[in-house]
């Protein structure tokens, strides 16, 4: 996202900005409401018909997750009226706010919209080019309960189908579920920690596999190495509530798309740190 500063506060500017925000446009080339339309009207409904996108309505928007950008509708403090923000993240956090209403407590989350392809098979986006470099294993995290404090290893034995022996992924013990496709392994790399100040510590970013030198986004889809260890790469590892909240700072929005790598291990062996990491 390439976040667009609001033309002012009411609940027309900020869904504005926060439209421009997720389509990475600039905020002119968004149709400007005149006072008293619906900002999700048909004004705005043809344009992104222009598009080939929609708004969809969410139902019950406190208890929504969606693993990308959507459009909440919130009710600051005290306030007669709505503003628009970004969420992000499964479980769903603010992910911009054009004009701070979320800054003090006693906002409330009434209601939102994702933006949708109106044809999702003419909108799949084209894979990313695989990794230009190999890269190195710069540390090794297990945990054995969702919230336990992240256990270094130097070397961790990878389970086909489960994980690394010994972390919550393996037994099921985690906050997500076990089992599933890109469930058994998280990486994320060195530098997006190192840019954090200070840097992202092992108990906030609560990844399995800490790289550097390789763009783990790149691995999306394809079959890569970690010394012998066969993987695949299945999905990003997108920010949500729940690294923001075992991290205690603002992390959510800094981390979009480049919160690291889900994978499935597909070949048994041991991960070492040091060892090299690169696309089969």
């Amino acid at each position: 996202m390439r976040e667009v500063e609001s033309s002012g506060s009411s609940e027309r500017a900020t869904f504005a900005a926060c439209l421009a925000t997720i389509l990475e446009l600039p905020l002119d080339a968004v149709p400007q409401l005149p006072p008293g339309e619906d900002v999700a009207g048909w004004r705005i409904s043809r344009w992104l018909g222009g598009l080939g996108l929609g708004l969809v309505g969410v139902s019950d928007a406190a208890s929504f997750s969606w693993a990308g950008p959507w459009i909440g509708r919130v009710r600051p403090a005290g306030a007669s009226d709505h503003r628009a923000v970004v969420m992000y993240g499964v479980p769903s956090g603010v992910a911009f706010d054009p004009a701070d209403a979320t800054a003090e407590d006693g906002w409330r989350l009434e209601g939102g919209y994702v933006v949708a392809a109106l044809d999702i098979a003419l909108a799949r986006p084209a894979a990313p080019p695989a990794p230009a470099t190999e890269g190195t294993v710069a540390s090794i995290w297990v945990a054995p309960t969702a919230g336990a404090p992240a256990q270094g290893l130097d070397a961790a034995t990878a389970l086909p189908g489960r994980g690394l022996d010994g972390d919550r992924h393996v037994t099921g013990d985690g906050t997500f579920p076990s089992g599933l496709p890109g469930s058994a392994l998280t990486l994320i790399e060195e530098e997006v920690c190192d840019s954090f100040t200070p840097s992202l510590a092992p108990d906030e970013h609560r990844r399995n596999v800490v790289t550097r030198g390789i763009e783990l986004n790149g691995l999306v889809g394809r079959e890569f190495a970690i010394g012998d260890v066969r993987c695949r790469g299945m999905r990003l590892c997108e920010p949500c509530t729940v690294v923001e909240r075992y991290a205690g700072r603002s992390v959510l929005r800094p981390l979009v798309h480049r919160g690291g790598l889900r994978a499935d291990v597909v070949g048994d062996g041991t991960i070492r740190v040091g060892d090299r990491v690169r696309v089969a």
